[in-house]
């Protein structure tokens, strides 16, 4: 899921403290499951917000919302009326969120109330880690199931580094080192041969070097009336 956590209050104050009318969204998809623009922090994001107004003399309306997803047209839509009325709106959804609510409602205001940060899961209460990398090749069937480019932080795929030491990453000595995991696991599924196969140069076209990526399937588009 996409891992987000809440901006600084201080600039969220910054980007509305010019505008009357708030609109504060909140998302019910990944943001709330990581506890960070769900109902509850949502709620607490606009009082916040109130207080901070009322602390600097400044009176303002605070309206509050949620959407299942920010991320699809079909959920947002009904937050039309509610939007028009505000001066700006701030979404607690991932940046993919806040970048359909600006579009859908253009040319109204619309700033992130969080920073989106990766795709991850939890590995504990209130601990989120980067599993995957996004980068539109994917290589876990070679590795074990364990991403070498986003846990790996040279994104290696012919590892490991010279750097590696007792299972930990050059970077730091609390990182585990990807390919000492993707060692160990290809291992224990009896398939050591997998990191013997030297793999090519990847092509990073296929991720975000290639620019803004598109996936059409053309088995699901409704075809237009002429």
């Amino acid at each position: 899921m996409i891992i987000a956590e809440q901006k600084p209050i201080n600039e969220i104050i910054k980007l509305t403290k010019e505008h009357r009318k708030l609109l504060v969204v909140g998302c019910g998809s990944c943001v709330t499951v990581c506890f960070a623009g769900g109902e509850r922090e949502t709620e607490a994001l606009a009082a916040g917000l109130d207080l901070a107004a009322a602390k600097d003399g400044r009176k303002v309306k605070i309206e509050v919302d949620m959407s299942v997803r920010q991320c699809e047209w079909e959920f947002i839509d009904g937050l039309a009326d509610k939007v028009e009325a505000a001066d700006v709106v701030v979404s607690t959804a991932c940046g993919v969120g806040v970048q359909l609510m600006a579009e859908r409602f253009s040319p109204k205001l619309v700033v992130p109330g969080l920073n989106t940060s990766f795709m991850g899961l939890p590995v504990e209460q209130g601990v989120w880690v980067e599993n995957c990398g996004g980068c539109g090749n994917c290589v876990l069937a070679y590795t074990g199931g364990i991403c070498p480019i986003a846990r790996c932080a040279k994104s290696m795929l012919n590892g490991p580094c010279g750097g590696s030491q007792d299972g930990k990453c050059v970077v730091a000595a609390d990182i585990d080192c990807a390919w000492h995991q993707i060692y160990v696991r290809l291992k224990a599924q009896d398939r050591l041969d997998m990191i013997t196969e030297l793999k090519p140069a990847k092509d990073w076209t296929s991720a975000r070097d290639g620019g803004q990526r598109k996936i059409v399937r053309d088995d699901l588009k409704i075809p237009r009336p002429e």
